[in-house]
């Protein structure tokens, strides 16, 4: 079965935001700590992973929303 185009970027974006949340996690684990304070920001990974968050949940949407439409297409032929 070939991969549309859709699930396509879907399945990209899937991977860039599960990389992202990996990137951000190793950040946040690596940030310097100093008399309890961190020495190093931790707020940009942080919002990073929110952003891949949302950007993996949207990519799940674009792959769920195609299965239901082929399903749709199959019940038409059927």
């Amino acid at each position: 079965m070939a991969i549309t185009p859709a699930a396509g970027f879907a399945l990209n974006g899937i991977q860039r935001g599960m990389e992202g949340l990996q990137r951000n996690a190793a950040d946040i684990a690596s940030a310097d700590r100093l008399n309890g304070e961190a020495t190093t920001s931790v707020v940009e990974p942080l919002v990073g992973q929110i952003q891949n968050s949302t950007q993996i949940e949207a990519s799940v949407k674009v792959l769920q929303a195609e299965n239901r439409m082929l399903g749709a297409l199959l019940d038409v032929k059927a």
